[in-house]
C-alpha cells in the first residue's frame, strides 16, 4: 500500500526553543507551536480554533531556531509526521504525534533586526 507523509504548518511559537544535542553530538531542537484556523459555524458566526503541536528540528537549523526565535515568533515549517510512544513509570501506554521539519523558514523579522529599527 502506497502512504504519502508530508506536512505544511505555518505558526506561532507557543515557547522558546529548547536546545539539546544527542550523545553522538547532533543538534536538536524542540517547541511547540499554535495553529489558528478561522471558519463559520453553523449560525454563521466566525470561529476561531487552535491546535497545538510539537516541532523538532535537527542539525544547523535545530541551532537557529534556539538562537533565533523566541515564543511568539511565526515559522513556517516543511516536514513529515512521526508518532511516539512510551510507557510512564506507571505502566500505562502514551503516544503523541510530532512534526519533525525538515525546513523551517522564519516569516518575520530576527530579534535583533528589530533591535535596530
Amino acid at each position: 500500500m502506497a502512504s504519502f507523509n508530508k506536512v505544511i504548518v505555518m505558526g506561532n511559537l507557543t515557547r522558546d526553543p529548547e536546545l539539546r544535542y544527542t550523545p553522538s553530538g547532533v543538534p536538536a531542537c524542540g517547541f511547540g507551536l499554535a495553529l489558528n484556523r478561522r471558519s463559520q459555524n453553523g449560525r454563521g458566526s466566525e470561529v476561531e480554533e487552535v491546535t497545538f503541536v510539537e516541532i523538532t528540528v535537527w542539525g544547523k537549523q535545530a541551532e537557529a531556531c534556539a538562537e533565533y526565535r523566541r515564543k511568539g515568533r511565526t515559522v513556517l515549517i516543511d516536514g513529515h509526521l512521526r508518532q511516539d510512544r512510551w510507557e510512564t513509570a506507571e505502566g500505562e501506554r502514551r503516544s503523541q504525534v510530532k512534526v519533525v521539519a525538515e525546513s523551517v523558514k522564519f516569516l518575520c523579522r530576527l530579534e535583533a533586526e528589530e533591535r535596530l529599527a
